[in-house]
């Protein structure tokens, strides 16, 4: 018992530290590409990685339900209790400058992307997952990305213009230029990038299993596992950078919303793509990932509680009383899982 307590309290310290790291890079590099932009992208793979490795473990091993239920459980957790901890922290003096609310107006294309996405994998889960729908995954997740880059590209566009028609706009681009990152600091900010990825991949996969021991150890349920402990375990290092970010005022909190919204749209298009295609690698391009009754309960309940929290979230401000429902939600949505039936193998 004592060697997996050691042991979960050594790689939760790895994690905090890597993600620390992760966020310093993820904070600088948007300096020069848009806080969005690195937070529904770069920040949202790196913080998937071990999702995805989990993924790809369950596939291979035959584990077809555990690779979709691994994308459920994250989903389900991060839009609810892990905004609701975001907007707590970026709100309160837990942060270094307390926001009155965090403004999501500006994500209006991934909020539609999430519902979107949220809606044609629940649809596409009526017959369970083919190969076909691997690839319509692939494509949506392609699709997210050239769009986030195209609006990267336009806001960019947009601010030079204004920046041309400024009364004085020779000496406000001067100005900029002059305030913003150096390639030595680019440099540093990739490098601290890549290290906190590296040491998010890495140390995930060992705390995940220290916290598995030491909870079947200490005699929680295998319930409690699957349904809270799991997911919650899974989603730390995302947990963590989210609530590093929020921490540092206007411009982290944006980064982290985009990281949240991001990363769910990764689940609901390149976790399911690489769920799928891993058990095509497994089983051959005829296999499918069957719709079992425990999964179509899930992946209701998810996709309900995402438009809900989505829905929420078009208004300009939102709050900690955002949070509060949020968190509500998350414990109603924990009674119904107990409630559900059970079938904790999810072959």
């Amino acid at each position: 018992m004592a060697e997996n307590l050691l042991a979960m309290l050594l790689w939760l310290g790895e994690l905090t530290l890597a993600s620390w790291v992760l966020s310093y890079g993820a904070e600088n590099l948007s300096k020069k590409y848009g806080a969005k932009f690195v937070g529904r992208t770069l920040l949202s793979v790196a913080t998937t990685l071990p999702e995805i490795a989990i993924v790809v473990y369950a596939a291979a091993g035959g584990f077809y339900g555990t690779a979709i239920g691994a994308g459920l459980g994250s989903n389900l957790l991060m839009m609810t209790l892990g905004l609701a901890v975001m907007l707590l922290v970026a709100t309160t003096r837990l942060s270094k400058s307390p926001l009155k609310g965090i403004d999501v107006s500006t994500f209006k294309l991934d909020k539609i992307f999430l519902i979107a996405t949220a809606a044609i994998s629940a649809v596409l889960f009526i017959d369970g997952y083919s190969f076909i729908d691997g690839v319509i995954f692939s494509g949506l997740f392609g699709a997210y990305l050239f769009m986030a880059l195209a609006e990267m590209r336009q806001e960019r566009k947009k601010e030079k213009i204004a920046n041309d028609h400024a009364i004085d706009g020779r000496k406000l681009v001067e100005a900029k230029k002059e305030s913003g990152p150096s390639k030595g600091q680019m440099l540093k900010a990739v490098l601290a990038f890549a290290a906190g990825t590296a040491g998010i991949f890495f140390g995930a996969g060992p705390f995940i299993h220290s916290l598995q021991g030491y909870s079947i150890e200490v005699g929680v349920s295998v319930i409690v596992l699957a349904v809270i402990i799991s997911p919650i375990a899974g989603e730390m290092p995302e947990k963590i950078s989210m609530i590093l970010l929020a921490r540092k005022g206007a411009a982290g909190a944006s980064i982290a919303v985009a990281n949240v919204l991001g990363s769910k749209i990764l689940n609901n298009t390149l976790l399911l793509a690489v769920a799928v295609f891993g058990v095509a690698y497994h089983g051959g391009i005829n296999a499918i990932i069957e719709a079992s009754e425990i999964l179509q309960y899930q992946i209701i309940l998810v996709t309900v509680v995402t438009m809900a929290a989505v829905a929420m979230m078009f208004k300009k401000l939102i709050g900690v009383k955002i949070g509060i429902v949020l968190t509500t939600m998350y414990a109603v949505s924990l009674v119904i899982q107990f409630l559900l039936p059970q079938d904790l193998t999810l072959h």
